[in-house]
């Protein structure tokens, strides 16, 4: 009477596994399509299906919809270049080390698929339910930026508290991030200027006992 049972669930884990690989295979199809140079307005389930080589209810079934395939793309990108990273932000002891490494994070992050994390952000700015769901994660950093300051050991008020992760927030944004890479600049230099940055910034804040705080090169 098991044999039955395990058959089912042999064919059960074979039908996840199956449908496993053809969601990884349809965000591998939706990046490389919007890593492609030149206009992406041909970004939909349509070519995403074809590069993927499914029918395009399969890429409807999976994730509901344009919106939801993009979230799930984002959701993976940060699962392969971020999670990481800012698991080591709340490991570091030091909150200046841990304030140093979350920069560090989000800077590799943003350069990893710089061009496809660019047109994420700028199909966001079209749609917005998506932009919702990208500004939930970018608060997500916000919240991780005031964990770590309030590990310092002056605590500010709380207006000056805001004010300062306002700051650090906009300093570490992805958008930051672009403007300075430029064309071609190379990403740990990007990381420094805006580690010194945030470093000036909490200096001139004066809010967090960073007189004390090591120069950054």
């Amino acid at each position: 009477m098991s044999r039955p049972v395990k058959s089912r669930r042999y064919r059960l884990g074979q039908r996840q596994a199956s449908a496993e690989q053809t969601r990884s295979r349809i965000i591998a199809a939706a990046r490389e399509l919007l890593a492609t140079p030149g206009d992406f307005s041909g970004f939909t389930l349509d070519a995403v299906a074809a590069g993927a080589g499914v029918a395009r209810m399969t890429v409807f079934n999976q994730f509901g919809s344009k919106r939801g395939l993009l979230e799930a793309l984002f959701d993976d990108l940060a699962a392969r270049g971020l999670v990481n990273r800012v698991q080591a932000v709340f490991l570091a002891a030091d909150p200046r080390e841990a304030l140093d490494k979350l920069v560090a994070a989000f800077g590799g992050f943003w350069t990893s698929d710089r061009l496809v994390i660019r047109r994420i952000r700028a199909l966001a700015s079209m749609d917005p339910d998506f932009e919702s769901a990208v500004r939930a994660r970018d608060e997500r950093r916000r919240e991780g930026i005031r964990t770590v300051l309030t590990r310092f050991p002056k605590k500010p008020r709380k207006a000056d508290l805001e004010e300062i992760v306002a700051i650090l927030h906009t300093l570490t944004s992805f958008e930051t991030f672009d403007n300075l890479a430029g064309k071609d600049r190379d990403p740990d230099e990007v990381v420094s200027v805006v580690c010194r940055l945030v470093w000036a910034a909490m200096e001139s804040e004066d809010v967090l006992s960073c007189r004390s705080a090591p120069r950054r090169p």
